[in-house]
C-alpha cells in the first residue's frame, strides 16, 4: 500500500467530513442532493463529537509529512449501543459513511478503511462485522463480498420510509 490508515487527526476533520459528503452526493446516494438533511451528518466530524463518540479512521497518502498528508478515504467505526450504531448488537462491530475520493479509487482504499475496521472489531472481540448498504450502492457490494460479508435480508431495515438499507454480515 502506497498509503496508511489511522484514526483522524482534528485538524483533518473537515476535509475527511467533506470527502465522504463529496462522495456520496457524486455518487447520487443522496436523495435531495445538497439538501439532503444526512449531508450535515456525513461532513459533521468534529461538530457532534463523531469523532469522540466513535472512531473515525483515515486513508492518508503522504502520512508523516509537515502537513499531515493528503486524506484518501474515510469511515467510521463503531460497536453496539455507540449513539453512532445503526445495526451492530451484542458481539458485532460495525462501520458506517466509508468513502474514497474520486481521485483515490481503485488504489484499494475502500478494502484497507474496511479491513481496518474488521481487525479493530477483532481487537474488541467482536464475534461478527455488520454493515447497512443502500441498494444501489453495488460497487461497495462487491468489495463487501469480497471481504466475506453475506447479504442478510432478514436484517434490512427503513431509516425512512421508502429507503430500505440492507444489512450484510461478515463472521471474524
Amino acid at each position: 500500500m502506497d498509503f496508511t490508515v489511522r484514526p483522524v487527526r482534528p485538524e483533518e476533520y473537515k476535509r475527511a467530513g467533506d470527502l465522504v459528503a463529496q462522495a456520496y452526493l457524486a455518487d447520487g446516494l443522496l436523495t435531495f442532493g445538497e439538501d439532503d438533511t444526512y449531508v450535515h451528518d456525513l461532513r459533521d466530524v468534529p461538530a457532534r463529537a463523531r469523532a469522540k463518540r466513535a472512531e473515525v479512521l483515515v486513508a492518508v497518502d503522504g502520512d508523516g509529512r509537515p502537513d499531515g498528508g493528503l486524506v484518501l478515504g474515510s469511515v467510521t467505526f463503531v460497536t453496539a449501543g455507540s449513539p453512532y450504531a445503526e445495526l451492530s448488537g451484542p458481539g458485532e462491530g460495525e462501520f458506517r459513511m466509508l468513502a474514497v475520493a474520486s481521485e483515490a479509487r481503485g488504489r484499494g482504499v475502500g478494502e484497507a478503511l474496511v479491513r481496518a475496521c474488521m481487525d479493530r472489531a477483532r481487537e474488541l472481540e467482536a464475534r461478527r462485522m455488520v454493515l447497512s448498504s443502500a441498494p444501489d450502492m453495488t460497487p461497495a457490494h462487491r468489495l463487501y463480498e469480497r471481504l466475506g460479508f453475506i447479504r442478510t435480508p432478514q436484517r434490512d431495515w427503513f431509516p425512512l420510509p421508502g429507503f430500505p438499507l440492507w444489512a450484510f454480515v461478515a463472521e471474524l
